[in-house]
């Protein structure tokens, strides 16, 4: 498809069927194409852990467990705002009540709320989950370099035929996670990744989040405003 395609129509999927499983021939394939994607000095800062099978299946169980019970886990890194503002805040929920609102979820329900979320620690039933780690000694360009080629897996995975959902949800939980996948203390989770095909006729699917016009975030400077 052409890349205009592919980033326009990428959005986070949110039910996928697990009776087609994805080879690992085909994630090779993502992996390498993502590879490409840039970084300073070409340091290519990431590292991927691909769970499926029972590794999978061990990761779901005890993170979900883990939220079902109540434990809120313990984030290693502040990945949203400490202090919310606008329009931040407004642009979060409405992402929130939107997808609630398509799953009949209304404001109150925290059962089904948690419900939901609680979906995230079973990767929306997609039969493959990457985890995307990076060395602790990195700087937070490193962390750009990782950002840019998640974007690239996803992208190349749209490729395949394939959808994904970033999941930034895991990191609650980066001791079960890294404990199950075998990641060394030396590394950091980032996020993790539901990968796989969506499901046919899911509704959840249907969601798709607004974006702000180019010229809300864009700045056009013709002349200098200032200097010495």
């Amino acid at each position: 498809m052409h890349v205009n395609d592919a980033i326009v129509g990428r959005q986070s999927i949110r039910a996928f069927d697990r009776s087609r499983g994805v080879s690992r021939a085909v994630i090779d394939r993502i992996l390498k194409v993502a590879s490409r994607a840039p970084s300073g000095s070409n340091i290519q800062p990431w590292h991927v852990w691909v769970a499926s099978g029972d590794a999978r299946d061990a990761i779901a169980n005890a993170c979900h467990a883990r939220h079902m019970a109540g434990d809120a886990g313990e984030w290693e890194y502040h990945y949203y705002p400490v202090n919310w503002r606008e329009p931040y805040l407004a642009r979060r929920r409405a992402t929130g009540w939107g997808l609630y609102g398509l799953l009949g979820i209304e404001r109150g329900d925290k059962a089904g709320m948690k419900h939901q979320h609680g979906r995230n620690y079973l990767f929306f039933d997609a039969p493959v989950g990457l985890f995307f780690t990076i060395d602790r000694d990195m700087e937070l360009g490193g962390w750009l370099d990782c950002g840019m080629f998640i974007q690239s897996v996803m992208l190349a995975a749209r490729g395949e035929g394939l959808e994904t959902c970033p999941q930034a949800a895991f990191c609650a939980y980066h001791d079960t996670v890294t404990s199950l996948l075998g990641v060394p203390e030396t590394q950091q989770l980032i996020c993790g990744m539901s990968l796989g095909y969506p499901l046919d006729g899911a509704e959840v699917n249907g969601f798709r989040t607004s974006r702000e016009p180019v010229e809300r975030f864009t700045v056009f400077v013709d002349q200098p405003v200032g200097g010495r």
